[in-house]
């Protein structure tokens, strides 16, 4: 049975986290560790209320890879937002660790188009389900 309040609050607090990267151009302002920790929270947020949405139990955690791998067990097409998974370091490593950044900088173009595209498509599971 699916958990319908249970995903409008991830998607409700996604949508926060997506509204945060449109805003975030400034990389002086808004350095790739701060983009990238609102994308990849944006992402988990997302993956989290689509799981909720199958009526699956989804682990607390940040990683990416764990959450789509369940996702796709359940729904194969999922793996089209597989790019997504690059973000799990942002939630913790470059930011608390002290571990080193990329060299290359976030596409925030390309980020901000990818949660977009994964937060509509949990958008209509959501809007389908009644929710």
């Amino acid at each position: 049975m699916s958990d319908v309040k249970c995903a409008r609050i991830l998607v409700e607090a996604a949508e926060k986290d997506l509204s945060a990267l449109r805003h975030m151009g400034d990389t002086d302002a808004f350095p790739d560790e701060i983009f990238g920790l609102h994308a990849q929270q944006a992402a988990e947020k997302s993956f989290k209320a689509w799981l909720a949405l199958l009526g699956e139990t989804y682990p607390l955690v940040h990683d990416l890879r764990r959450l789509l791998e369940m996702l796709t067990a359940h729904e194969p097409e999922a793996h089209r937002f597989g790019a997504l998974i690059d973000y799990t370091p942002y939630a913790m490593q470059f930011r608390y660790t002290g571990q080193d950044m990329p060299a290359a900088s976030l596409d925030r173009e390309r980020i901000v188009e990818e949660v977009s595209a994964l937060l509509e498509e949990v958008r209509q599971r959501l809007a389908s389900a009644g929710g």
